[in-house]
């Protein structure tokens, strides 16, 4: 199953979830969030990485990317990997978070950080049409989870952009 969603053509645009292991709730913090918001801009910025489109949801996180200089597996695999690192050591480091201990725990395994699940279900976007099928699961995803009644209204997507109603949290590309 893990090779039916691999990234074949390095530069193409990809439709990919990142999902937190155990889908446990880190990006219920806004802390956590923000760390993934500045990787984010990190791999735009150094690594080529163009967002399309993008949402975090309090256990995973949707975005349609594409890389103009690095393979975009490659951006993958480092992002995982620093954000989970990086996430991790914050998680230690917060006197205030009251579910520390059980975090901790859950996202250890055999002595090692295990923050993100295997994978990102990679789907390539071959057209417009589904495009913006794929954009329009993402911005409803806050909306189906119940959060805002307006994709527009949630601050950590794109949807503002999309709609133009705020410029948001990230930079986005025009498909």
């Amino acid at each position: 199953m893990s090779f039916a969603y691999t990234i074949k053509d390095q530069h193409a645009l990809y439709f990919v979830t990142f999902t937190v292991h155990q889908w446990v709730d880190v990006f219920s913090r806004k802390e956590y969030r923000d760390i993934l918001i500045e990787n984010l801009r990190y791999c735009q910025h150094h690594k080529g990485l163009k967002i399309y489109a993008w949402v975090i949801m309090g256990n995973h996180c949707h975005l349609i990317v594409q890389s103009e200089k690095e393979k975009l597996s490659d951006i993958i695999r480092d992002f995982k990997k620093y954000t989970a690192k990086t996430i991790y050591r914050s998680i230690e480091n917060n006197p205030a978070e009251s579910r520390k201990e059980w975090l901790l725990k859950t996202l250890m395994f055999k002595e090692k950080i295990w923050f993100w699940e295997e994978g990102y279900h990679g789907e390539e976007i071959f057209s417009e049409a589904f495009f913006k099928t794929k954009a329009m699961y993402i911005h409803q995803n806050p909306v189906r989870a119940g959060i805002v009644e307006k994709e527009e209204e949630y601050l950590y997507s794109s949807a503002g952009d999309f709609y133009g109603v705020r410029k948001g949290l990230l930079d986005v590309s025009e498909y």
